[in-house]
């Protein structure tokens, strides 16, 4: 699936925006984090970068696979649902040697390490199935089959359309696509005594070396590739691609000086997810502001790292506080969550309505229980263009 010059491409974070599209081998796809469901006491963090990779696709080596950590704590609720950030920050990076070509026939093969918040850096191979561990922490970096599923031009044609066009049996427009994979696997107990349980967490792909530039952060998916996108109801920045701006920022610090343009983007976007059923669940207060823009613009998965592994739980804390309950599950994201029908779901009617599907429910080959949890890649198909790591 190519991407026209113009073209909203929403795909979870793939292609978002014009930098990422330039430099795929730093375009983050997804991040996942959820409780390890078969290591208790253990968090999963995924990430998965380079849209389309093909079956000869290596990480770069100028590029680090960053995941950062904060606790945090519910701040308010109901109209004012909003979290608190912790002060204290854990960070898992991952960077990769040039890979190198075996000798005496042997495949090539690419050298990376793992480094902790805390302890020594922990090696590993790319494409090794068993990944690499030490003290608590299990490593996996490799070509794996993409988790992500949506049906992107029922997605398009509902936005332009103003309504609601999903079909009942929709068509994964990711079927068959592989992505490189990192998988951190580490103990939650630093992650308690840094103030849990709710942990916030974000991935970047960071320049690799002593001036670590930021090139890409993601959060919750689908921000900037479904709200930030579309520019045609922007009243304030109609002409202003948003993306690559907010790509840029730190996740847990955003700047001032685009905040008021973010604000405008998302004011105007949700209010059109909101009308496709024809109903307003979201009104606007007096200056125009959704009810959902804050929560949003604080753009990280939280999980709750007290609470075992489930599945579907993607948003559940988020809209147990839009709802003044408690939540009841680990929250975060793992890789069979529909996460599409959930977000059109809080989009649409608030989650106080049925639950909006697209008509695609599961991955082209779903994750397991098992590290790496991420299934083995996808055979290429006949002809298949590839974007690989340079």
């Amino acid at each position: 699936m190519g991407l026209v010059p113009g073209e909203v491409g929403v795909v979870s974070d793939h292609f978002s925006g014009p930098r990422a599209i330039a430099g795929p081998a730093g375009d983050i796809c997804d991040l996942y984090a959820f409780p390890s469901p078969e290591r208790p006491g253990h968090l999963v963090l995924v990430m998965t970068v380079l849209p389309r990779a093909g079956p000869s696709a290596w990480f770069s080596d100028a590029i680090g696979c960053r995941l950062r950590l904060r606790p945090v704590t519910v701040a308010g609720v109901g109209p004012a649902a909003a979290f608190a950030l912790g002060a204290e920050e854990l960070v898992f990076e991952c960077t990769f040697d040039v890979p190198r070509s075996g000798g005496g026939g042997a495949a090539p093969a690419q050298q990376g390490r793992c480094t902790p918040p805390a302890g020594a850096p922990v090696a590993f191979r790319v494409h090794d199935e068993q990944g690499a561990g030490a003290d608590g922490l299990r490593v996996f970096a490799g070509l794996r089959s993409d988790p992500f599923f949506l049906d992107l031009p029922a997605l398009q044609m509902t936005v332009r359309g103003g309504r609601l066009a999903f079909k009942e049996i929709g068509s994964n427009s990711l079927a068959g696509f592989n992505v490189l994979s990192v998988v951190v696997e580490a103990e939650c107990t630093p992650l308690l005594r840094a103030g849990g349980p709710l942990v916030a967490v974000i991935a970047e792909t960071v320049v690799a070396g002593k001036l670590p530039i930021r090139l890409e952060r993601v959060g919750r998916p689908e921000v900037k590739n479904v709200i930030l996108a579309w520019k045609d109801f922007d009243p304030v920045n109609r002409d202003l691609e948003l993306r690559d701006l907010y790509g840029l920022e730190d996740a847990f610090h955003l700047g001032k000086d685009y905040l008021g343009a973010y604000r405008a983007r998302l004011n105007a976007n949700l209010a059109v997810f909101d009308r496709l059923d024809g109903q307003t669940d979201w009104p606007l207060d007096g200056q125009g502001a959704h009810p959902l823009t804050e929560l949003l613009l604080a753009d990280q998965l939280v999980v709750d790292v007290s609470k075992p592994y489930a599945t579907d739980s993607f948003l559940e804390i988020e809209l147990a506080m839009l709802q003044g309950r408690p939540h009841t599950s680990c929250g975060g994201r793992s890789p069979n969550d529909d996460v599409m029908d959930t977000l059109y779901t809080l989009l649409v009617n608030a989650g106080r309505g049925p639950r909006i599907g697209d008509g695609v429910d599961r991955a082209t080959a779903p994750a397991t229980g098992t590290f790496p949890y991420l299934a083995p890649p996808n055979p290429p198909p006949p002809a298949a263009e590839h974007r690989e790591a340079p």
